[in-house]
């Protein structure tokens, strides 16, 4: 296996494939094992000794049940041709799912192949390409550098925005001026509008249902906001429920700036386009309040 042949299978990793389900599981703990290999770590690593901080990357960046599954990818990500569990002896269960508690108990090792690891020492930058592969294609940008900081990748100069990987979808680049004329260049939570000269600033087109999982460059699944808001939706602090109102997050609190930026917006009406056929669609809803949202909610 070459540079290239490992950049191809970290970018098709079998992930499930459950309609549109998230599952970022195993892009999670690659992200979090290319820190390791980076900070000198050793190889492998025990189970137990990464729970911890697996739990809680899938419980900030998965959806709500995700931080209860994280013995999947570590066992999983074996089938995918660059991850190994050398003595898998045990793990498995009598109806062929893996222990969560053997692993810990035992304290079971995993990590890259040999012959990854050797391909990493290489070449440092293939860290870097790697780390973009996975966000590339299964976070939005906004979400790129908080990953990489709660891994605790190191990359001066960050990385770019997307790769050029030919066989990847491309994005509609008519899609963020259709989204700021449809709200009239406006947040449509804080009514935020400001330009410089004729150019609007921190006002992006945000999607509800990610483009990384599928979601549409159309107008009806897109929503004109600010830069701080599209964040919060992206982290799922806030979402907007079937009726088209703003719900904040049980997770979310804080002091200066919450009332005024996140908390006086609850259960409140977005400000919708004129045109109705714009207007957020229930089935792009439903998946961010599934998929992304940090609570619990069931939408009605």
């Amino acid at each position: 296996m070459d540079e290239k042949q490992l950049i191809e299978k970290v970018s098709k990793i079998n992930v499930c494939k459950s309609g549109d389900k998230r599952s970022p599981h195993k892009p999670l703990l690659i992200l979090l094992s290319l820190a390791r290999f980076q900070q000198g770590k050793p190889r492998l690593v025990g189970y137990s000794d990464i729970e911890k901080q697996l739990v809680e990357l899938l419980s900030n960046f998965g959806p709500v049940s995700a931080k209860n599954t994280p013995q999947l990818p570590f066992w999983h990500l074996t089938s995918d041709g660059f991850w190994e569990i050398p003595k898998p002896q045990g793990v498995l269960t009598a109806s062929g799912s893996a222990s969560k508690k053997f692993l810990r108990d035992n304290n079971v090792e995993a990590g890259f192949t040999k012959e990854t690891f050797e391909l990493l020492k290489q070449n440092k930058e293939l860290t870097r390409s790697l780390a973009q592969e996975i966000l590339s294609i299964h976070f939005p940008n906004t979400l790129h550098q908080d990953i990489i900081d709660e891994v605790g990748l190191d990359f001066e100069a960050g990385l770019a925005a997307e790769t050029s990987n030919e066989n990847r979808p491309k994005r509609d680049p008519g899609f963020r001026k259709r989204i700021l004329e449809a709200y009239n260049y406006k947040c449509a939570i804080c009514d935020f509008s400001i330009f410089l000269e004729n150019s609007p600033v921190a006002l992006e087109a945000a999607h509800i249902k990610w483009f990384q999982a599928k979601g549409p460059d159309v107008e009806m699944n897109g929503l004109a906001l600010c830069s701080l808001h599209h964040k919060l939706l992206d982290r799922g602090a806030i979402a907007i429920d079937n009726n088209r109102n703003i719900i904040v997050s049980s997770k979310v609190h804080g002091s200066s700036g919450s009332e005024d930026w996140v908390y006086q917006f609850h259960e409140k009406p977005i400000r919708l386009p004129r045109n109705k056929d714009f207007w957020p669609n229930k089935e792009f809803t439903n998946w961010h309040i599934k998929e992304v949202f940090q609570s619990s909610y069931k939408p009605k």
